[in-house]
């Protein structure tokens, strides 16, 4: 079993100021794995004195340092993709090839993302022709309380060290206590690529402990946070006495619009996205808004790919589902499986229960449910398990109509020939993002949402700005 109960603060590696264990537990085995230990507020002080000590410095510093320590962590990152990809599968149960490719992939594609965007931003600029005097200076805005997830451990962790680091803040990290073995080899990473002491900090803990204990801190200047929308509220609430800035990256609900022509692709495309992660992740097309004359074959194809669906082991290699994270998790997810057969959904796939052979491990059935109206609890509510809702539309309005039926607003999917349908579709949808045909958002793409998926944006030239003050000062002068 692995001991990783040290908090890595002000370049060191040291031991938590109180005892106070949390056990890591193996999802696809529920056996214990590591320890680690949940910091206290004397912990979350010493770190946040650290990135305050160290703030004047980075924050001053050229923009090729900044450019330089990001190449360095990017080569080192590579190197430990394997014992990323590893920590991953055993921390939050992603099987081994996938935590190899998307997982270790997302995290690597981010720094790249922000590694291009910071060589070519621009920190000050000119007002315009009509005011010679006058600057725009964009400025790190601070210390930052950076508070990650357990489903995509190493996207979410970049996607808020990197531009932090690029912007010239100094953070405090405090990962998911559940998923938090690949938060310790990211800052083993910053470590070694000589990231300047109190630049990174690590404190493990849980939301109630470190996570309240930074958001209300007053002296971090923003808190960073992705997960799950009653803890997003919590954290504004707790911000707000101290006029912190709040970036939200929330929950979900996404619908995918199929019409009538999409290609014959659209919906097993749909289904395995659905699927993918086992369900977990924020982005996920839960809802499958089908045309009416299509209603039957999609019906029949997703049952087919849920039936095939093979779920099995993190760690063994091939292309199948894992377990998901916890026991909690699990349990949420078969309640949410039973009210949609309370509420009359119609069962066509999957269901209750572990799948057939297996007697541990979180492991949950690929289910899908049809005849869902948009007013069950299965389509309002984000499952974040390995769930499909099947809805039938008739019209376009109908479809955007159901498609904005959500408190959520996250990520959005249209599937149709039609390049005019497309866009006007794409326009009427109430999401920060959509993707259409399959094709992803590419690199340097902004990532988030509005209404209760959250406000601000990760990712590219956006990421970096979340972390910027802008100061105008006039009567500049070149000489």
């Amino acid at each position: 079993m692995l001991d990783n109960r040290q908090f890595y603060i002000n370049g060191e590696w040291c031991s938590p100021s109180k005892v106070n264990d949390f056990e890591v537990i193996d999802p696809s085995t529920e056996n214990v794995v590591s320890v680690i230990s949940l910091g206290g507020l004397s912990d979350t002080n010493d770190a946040v004195s650290a990135a305050n000590a160290a703030f004047e410095g980075w924050s001053q510093s050229a923009k090729q340092d900044r450019v330089e320590l990001l190449k360095k962590i990017l080569n080192i990152y590579k190197q430990r993709s394997e014992d990323i990809a590893q920590a991953i599968s055993l921390e939050m149960g992603a099987p081994i090839d996938m935590a190899r490719t998307q997982q270790v992939g997302a995290g690597m594609r981010n720094i790249e993302g922000f590694l291009s965007a910071l060589e070519s931003f621009e920190f000050e600029s000119s007002l315009g022709e009509h005011a010679p005097e006058d600057r725009i200076i964009f400025e790190a805005i601070g210390v930052c309380g950076l508070i990650t997830p357990w489903n995509w451990p190493m996207n979410q962790m970049t996607l808020k060290v990197i531009p932090a680091l690029a912007a010239g803040c100094t953070m405090v990290l405090k990962p998911s206590e559940i998923a938090p073995l690949s938060g310790m080899i990211l800052a083993e990473i910053m470590h070694d690529s000589g990231t300047p002491a109190g630049v990174f900090n690590l404190v493990n803990g849980d939301g109630i402990g470190v996570g309240t204990q930074l958001s209300s801190h007053p002296n971090v200047d923003m808190i960073s946070f992705t997960g799950s929308t009653r803890a997003g509220s919590d954290i504004s609430k707790n911000a707000a006495s101290t006029y912190k800035r709040v970036h939200l990256e929330l929950g979900g609900k996404g619908a995918n619009i199929i019409f009538a022509d999409a290609d014959e692709k659209a919906i097993k495309r749909g289904v395995l996205h659905c699927f993918n992660n086992t369900g977990q992740s924020c982005n996920a097309p839960t809802r499958m808004l089908v045309e009416r004359n299509l209603y039957d074959d999609a019906i029949a194809m997703a049952t087919d790919i849920a039936d095939s669906y093979a779920v099995g082991p993190a760690s063994e290699e091939g292309r199948h589902a894992g377990p998901v994270v916890s026991q909690i998790q699990f349990e949420k997810i078969q309640n949410c499986i039973k009210k949609g057969i309370d509420e009359g959904a119609r069962l066509v796939a999957g269901g209750l229960g572990l799948p057939e052979g297996m007697d541990y491990g979180y492991f949950v059935r690929p289910t899908v449910f049809c005849d869902v109206s948009n007013d069950m609890s299965i389509a309002q509510e984000e499952i974040f398990g390995p769930v499909l809702s099947i809805i039938p539309f008739d019209t376009e309005e109908e479809a955007v109509r159901i498609a904005n039926d959500s408190p959520y607003g996250l990520t959005n999917y249209i599937q149709s020939v039609d390049g005019a349908k497309r866009n006007r579709v794409a326009r009427r949808l109430r999401s920060g993002m959509v993707e259409m045909n399959g094709k992803p958002r590419s690199m340097g793409s902004p990532f988030g949402g509005m209404k209760a998926s959250g406000n601000g944006r990760e990712g590219g030239v956006w990421g970096i700005e979340e972390y910027l003050e802008t100061k105008a000062i006039s009567g500049w002068s070149d000489s």
